[in-house]
């Protein structure tokens, strides 16, 4: 089957996109408005860009009636925010915060979650996940009806016991979940990780 994308709709453009660019990291967002209400949603187009500075960035769409999300609104108006690992203890309460709430509701009680005062950004963490990231807004580009938005990041939060005497975060103990297409969703655990060395670091 061939798909030639001018003779398709947004939705069949959208369909495809989010079942071959597979799996999908999920950056769960926690937010805090210029009126203090705490927000959560969980975003799939989403990607590290640099490590020097360390910048990444998630696409974020608008509403129905046209209006920005509340995590764009909150990360244009307040400056930051929080990413934070989903793991699959807690894909159901991620599932809760994909709900569109109104702006006024606080979507850590929604989900029972809890809040946790960040050490250099206004906005939570969520207590819950293993792994938080505290970043700044760099830059958001606006393209159509999508914001881009650049975060810089600004501190790692880690259990302890996740990180491996190398320096890396052990996927093996991690279970972070995947995004797929559709509801579908994905879980990395060890049984399904493997180890591949690249051909010229193999003589080192």
């Amino acid at each position: 089957m061939e798909f030639d994308v001018k003779n398709l709709d947004e939705t069949q453009i959208y369909k495809l996109m989010i079942s071959t660019i597979v799996p999908r990291p999920i950056a769960w967002v926690s937010t805090v408005s210029k009126d203090g209400i705490f927000n959560i949603a969980p975003f799939s187009f989403y990607m590290g860009i640099s490590s020097s500075p360390p910048l990444i960035a998630i696409s974020i769409g608008k509403k129905d009636d046209d209006r920005k999300k509340d995590t764009w609104k909150n990360i244009e108006e307040v400056g930051d925010f929080v990413i934070n690992i989903v793991t699959y203890d807690l894909v159901e309460k991620m599932n809760i915060t994909a709900t569109p709430f109104d702006e006024s509701i606080d979507e850590f009680k929604e989900a029972n979650l809890t809040p946790v005062k960040s050490d250099l950004v206004n906005s939570p963490r969520i207590a819950e996940s293993p792994i938080n990231v505290e970043c700044k807004k760099f830059m958001i580009l606006e393209i159509a009806d999508m914001g881009l938005i650049f975060g810089e990041i600004l501190k790692f939060h880690i259990k302890d016991q996740l990180l491996n005497e190398k320096g890396y975060v052990d996927n093996k103990k991690l279970k972070v979940v995947g995004r797929l297409g559709g509801a579908d969703y994905c879980l990395v655990e060890e049984s399904n990780i493997f180890n591949l060395i690249r051909p010229d670091l193999k003589k080192r």
